[in-house]
This record gives C-alpha cells, sequence and structure tokens, in this order.
C-alpha cells in the first residue's frame, strides 16, 4: 500500500527517474509554435504545482524540500475554503493561459489531467468532512512522530530549530484537528467505536518514556531527535546540548499535554460511536460511497458490479490454489489447507527479535535479487535507491502489515519498503515474495520512481500518485509478473503469491459489502477468515482498514484487471512484435494515470507498431 496522510490539498507524493521520451501518439517533429505552446503549458503547470505545494508545508519536505519546514499543515475551515478558491482560480487562469489546441499530444494529455483533477477537487469540496483524520491506520496522532522522524531532516542548527517549532506547533494543529473532529460529528461522521481504542492506545505510546516518563527507555520523538543531533558536525557540544533540552521542554510542554487533551477529546467522542461500520450511515452516505469508488478505480463500475466481480475473482483463484494444494500432496479441503498454511509453524519465523531479523534479511535478499532480472522486463529502470525497514515499534501494533514511502525529490532520502514485524503470524513466509515485489521492486518503487525523473513531464504528473487503481493496480500486477521469468518454483511461494491476489479479490466483495449492503464488522471478518488462509490478525487489520478508508482497496483488482488485458489486447495484436519491456515503458513513463488515459495509450503503442 502506497500512503501519505496530507491534509488541504489530495496531495500523494512521490518519487522518480527516468530518460525522456516521445510519448505515444505525439509526432516528435512539432513546430517551432507548437513547442512554445508546449513550454508555456508546462511552465503554467509547474508553476501552479509549486503554488499549491504552499498550502502544505508538509507536502514540502516530504518532497525533501526546506521552505516552511517550521510548519504543520493548516487544518481550519479558513484554509479549505482558500483551498477551494484556489482552485477555482486555477481553472479560470488555465483557460485563459493555454490554448488547448496549440499543444503537442503529451501537453495535451496533460490539460486533460490537470483540468479533471481541478474539477474533481471542487466537486469533492463537499465532502471534505467525511473522512476520519484520526483512525488506526494513518490519524494525524500517529502522523506527528512519523513525519518528523522519517521525513523532517536535520542537517543544520536551522533545521533542528525548525523540528522544535513543528513540537511547539503540535498544541495548536490539534485544537484545529479537534475542530474539524466536531463539525464531522455534527454531521455523524464519527469513526466506529473499535477505532477509538487503538487510537488512544498510540497516543498512550507517542507520549511514553524519557523525558516524559521516569524510565530508560527514550522517548521515540525524542530519541530521533536527540541522534540527529548528536550526529551533526558543525555545532559544538553546548548548541547540541541546548537543543536537546529545547527539545525535552517542548515534550513536556507542549507536546505532551496537546496529546493528553486529544486523548480527552476523544474519549468523550468515544461515548458517542457506533457499531455501524458502513459510510451508508453518513447523511450523504451513498453518493460519497459511489465517488469514491468512481476516483479511486477511475471507471464508472457500480458498487454491486464490483461486489460480483469480487466473489467471481475469489471462486477462479481458489481453483487455481486447489491445484496447487494437489501438487504438493496436501490430503484434504482447500479449508484443510488453509488451516494447515495459517498453523503449521514452518510457514513462520519466530515471533522473537531473532526471527523478525530473520525475516528482514530475507525480504531484503528478495528485493535484492529481483534487481538482477530488471533488465529482462524494462527499459527504464530507477536511479533512486530503495531500502527494507521494520515499521517503528511506537506505531506497530495498529499499522499495517506492509507499506511504501517514497524518496526525496532530491534523492537524499530512498524510497522505504517497510514490513511490519510486530506479530510475525501475521508475515507467513509464502507470502514474502509477493509483497516485496508489491511494495518495492518492480512494484511501488519502479512505478512511483520512474514517473518523478521524466524530463518534460509537469511536476503535477511526476509526483502524483492519485490514480489509486493504477499505482495499486500496478502493484499487484507486478506479485504477477516475476512468476513470467521464473520466480515462485517453490509451489507454497506460488501458494503465497494467490494468495495475496485473493486476499485483493475479498477486498472488492468486503469494502463494497461495509459501505453499500450494510456488512457489520463482524461479517466482513468471516468472510475473509471463510475464504482466505490469512491469520486472524489480518483479517481484523484489513476489515477495519476497508471501514476508515471507504473504497481504497478496490482499486487493486480493478486496476491490475486493466494492465492484464491491456497487455493480453497488445500480444494478441502485435504478435511476434510484442516486446514486454516496451508495454512496460508505456504503462511507466507517463506517471500515475486513469485506467481509460491508459488504455488510449496503449492503443497509441498498438498502433505506433502495427
Amino acid at each position: 500500500m502506497k500512503h501519505i496522510l496530507l491534509t488541504g490539498l489530495l496531495f500523494c507524493i512521490s518519487i522518480t527517474a527516468c530518460k525522456d521520451r516521445t510519448m505515444p501518439g505525439s509526432s516528435g517533429n512539432d513546430s517551432e509554435e507548437v513547442k512554445a505552446a508546449t513550454a508555456k503549458a508546462n511552465a503554467f503547470f509547474d508553476k501552479i504545482y509549486e503554488e499549491s505545494l504552499d498550502f502544505s508545508p508538509m507536502a514540502q519536505s516530504y518532497l525533501g524540500r526546506k521552505k516552511d519546514s517550521d510548519k504543520w499543515d493548516d487544518l481550519s475551515e479558513t484554509h479549505f475554503e482558500k483551498v477551494q478558491e484556489f482552485n477555482k482560480d486555477v481553472l479560470n487562469r488555465l483557460e485563459k493561459e493555454v490554448d488547448y489546441n496549440a499543444l503537442n499530444d503529451e501537453a495535451k494529455l496533460s490539460y486533460k489531467l490537470f483540468k479533471k483533477g481541478y474539477e474533481n477537487e471542487m466537486e469533492d469540496y463537499q465532502y471534505r468532512y467525511n473522512d476520519y483524520p484520526v483512525n488506526q491506520m494513518f490519524g494525524l496522532h500517529s502522523e506527528v512522530p512519523s513525519f518528523l522522524i522519517s521525513i523532517h531532516k536535520i542537517d543544520t542548527e536551522a533545521d533542528a530549530k525548525a523540528y522544535l517549532a513543528r513540537l511547539n506547533g503540535v498544541p495548536a494543529m490539534f485544537e484545529q484537528l479537534k475542530t474539524g473532529l466536531g463539525k464531522r460529528a455534527d454531521n455523524g461522521v464519527i469513526p466506529p467505536k473499535f477505532v477509538f481504542g487503538r487510537v488512544l492506545d498510540d497516543c498512550k505510546n507517542i507520549i511514553s518514556g524519557f523525558p516524559l516518563e521516569k524510565t530508560e527507555t527514550n522517548n521515540a520523538i525524542y530519541a530521533d531527535f536527540e541522534k540527529k543531533i548528536k550526529a551533526l558536525e558543525d555545532i559544538d557540544d553546548e548548541v547540541k546540548k541546548d537543543l536537546i533540552g529545547q527539545c525535552a521542554t517542548a515534550l513536556e510542554k507542549q507536546v505532551k499535554p496537546a496529546y493528553k487533551g486529544l486523548i480527552g477529546y476523544l474519549s468523550g467522542l468515544q461515548k458517542k460511536a457506533t457499531k455501524d461500520d458502513g459510510v451508508w450511515k453518513f447523511k450523504n452516505g451513498t453518493d460519497y460511497f459511489k465517488m469514491r469508488l468512481n476516483r479511486i478505480t477511475t471507471t464508472d463500475l457500480t458498487s454491486d458490479e464490483i461486489h460480483q466481480l469480487g466473489l467471481d475473482e475469489v471462486k477462479r483463484i481458489h481453483g487455481e490454489m486447489e491445484t496447487i494444494m494437489k501438487k504438493t500432496g496436501f490430503k484434504g479441503s482447500l479449508q484443510d489447507f488453509f488451516k494447515f498454511m495459517r498453523e503449521d509453524q514452518q510457514f513462520y519465523y519466530s515471533n522473537d527479535e531473532k526471527g523478525k531479523a530473520a525475516y528482514m534479511k530475507k525480504a531484503t535478499a528478495v528485493i535484492d535479487e529481483m534487481k538482477t532480472r530488471l533488465d529482462e522486463l524494462f527499459i527504464t529502470k530507477p536511479k533512486a535507491d530503495m531500502v527494507v525497514k521494520a515499521v517503528e515499534k511506537y506505531r506497530e501494533k495498529s499499522a499495517g502489515k506492509a507499506f511504501y514511502n517514497s524518496p526525496a525529490e532530491d534523492g537524499s532520502r530512498p524510497g522505504t519498503y517497510y514490513a511490519n514485524t510486530y506479530n510475525m503470524e501475521d508475515m507467513p513466509k509464502y507470502q514474502m515474495e509477493a509483497l516485496a515485489y508489491h511494495e518495492g521492486i518492480p512494484g511501488h518503487h519502479m512505478q512511483l520512481s520512474i514517473a518523478q525523473e521524466k524530463e518534460g513531464l509537469p511536476m503535477f504528473r511526476r509526483f502524483g500518485s492519485h490514480y489509486t487503481a493504477y499505482v495499486e493496480g500496478w502493484a499487484l500486477y507486478t506479485e504477477y509478473l516475476p512468476k513470467e521469468i521464473g520466480f515462485y518454483e517453490d509451489p507454497y511461494s506460488d501458494f503465497g503469491r494467490l494468495a495475496m491476489e485473493l486476499w485483493r479479490a475479498c477486498r472488492l466483495v468486503v469494502d463494497t459489502g461495509i459501505h453499500s449492503k450494510k456488512w457489520t464488522r463482524e461479517e466482513g471478518i468471516k468472510y475473509y477468515s471463510s475464504n482466505t488462509p490469512n491469520s486472524m490478525g489480518d483479517v481484523i487489520k484489513m476489515v477495519e482498514r476497508h471501514i476508515v478508508m471507504p473504497g481504497q482497496a478496490t482499486a487493486y483488482k480493478v486496476g491490475m484487471i486493466k494492465i492484464l488485458e491491456l497487455r493480453e489486447m497488445a500480444k494478441e495484436k502485435l504478435g511476434d512484435k510484442f516486446d514486454i519491456r516496451d508495454f512496460h515503458e508505456v504503462v511507466l513513463t507517463n506517471g500515475a494515470l486513469p485506467l481509460d488515459v491508459l488504455e488510449d495509450l496503449v492503443g497509441d503503442y498498438i498502433a505506433s507498431k502495427s
């Protein structure tokens, strides 16, 4: 899963690398007039992108920039109104300043994507309070430490002071957060009961440790700041000591009281929460979920159609699993095999530091081996590096099993594949390969990295990853792709690949079940546990993820199915002229796209080769 929580504009920042190429459908011999108009349009797109970044100091930091690095994002209603006015003004300026008919093909596509993106933001303004900014997956309460630790760099004394300013700014941000939660509650948008226990535990963990408690274990934020300060070479020891002291003071006087206040507020809100899990409970819930499915899948598929697609895919995958089961010599039903795979300890590392370290070592080796085979599948490859890390202890209990964070714009921070080793029963060995391919290489890291360094592409396309069906569809496709070059030789590993795909098929069923068909959390849990080999911990986390991220999990299978359909279409029409590397070049070197636009580009590619 690729996810970054940002407030204000709908930014999902990603980082990339590749050489320029002419886009399918573009002649490559544009007239001087077309070149001039295209350059003007791209300059306009980049100017607006930079202006939009001013609304989000956190987005700037994710890119590795240090402007406004002493600030958090503004969560106020006034901010939302300013963003809406900005979006409206951008569309007016687009009409006046950019002549669509004078552009080359690539710039015309940029124009359409740019315009549609801002139109969608304008339209979705009505739903700005339909989300859960505090939740067990990626709530703002947990974003504060993870952002400071993973994103906020300290290279200078000024960077350290900006870090301290952010610590001192937590109370004001949390006051805005509580105001927003109140507005949501007034409209009936309150997280279900189960969310509060997870969030309250996380908040208490975040304000644990020295200097906030009398203990030998350092607070996670304090430990991070101290480590970064001690690593500085151009500051004398007295200044370092003073800065570390200021950090302790900020944690004690600002951060801890802010979290205590949030805990108190959430404890009060918890009393109003119900066990109604789907967004159907919202006043505008039906329309909201329809919008979510449309934005996330970039299709017009209805909730019922997505639900049925999931049921069909579950049935198909079960059939393939039965074939593998027989290959292993297992005697019994598929459910019996699921139980065997779920419980037999040969498939799990020990749930101690030794077992967790062994998992991380092997996961890194899986990525390293895949790196050696990329030339067989890709022309353009990322320059940005990628590392494998365990999810930090302060958030591992509630975080998902794996996710990816993009590298910095300037390459100063590598891409990161995070694996959650909190409970090793949730991380079976037989799923390790598929999980690493999805989150790392050739999945999210390839796609997001290749987009960023695409020369000549406007920044909103290089850094934008809000077409979830494309982004997650690609990552799921890359779980399958290695099988075609000889990976997954172990039948249990191949079963693990199918188990991961089955997991995504079940998501289609349960997500729509909860948010359209009024399934309860318990019904969702029962469906997963009856149809997959995953652990109960896995199952519960996934159902709870569906609840707080409506529609998001439908993107994976919808996107994968479309990419495979387009590949088969290209194979059929091109025959011997088909080259998997060319196909991947088309898919990867245009940034994230709606699926219908991707289909048009593949059509252009086929025409250019015919």
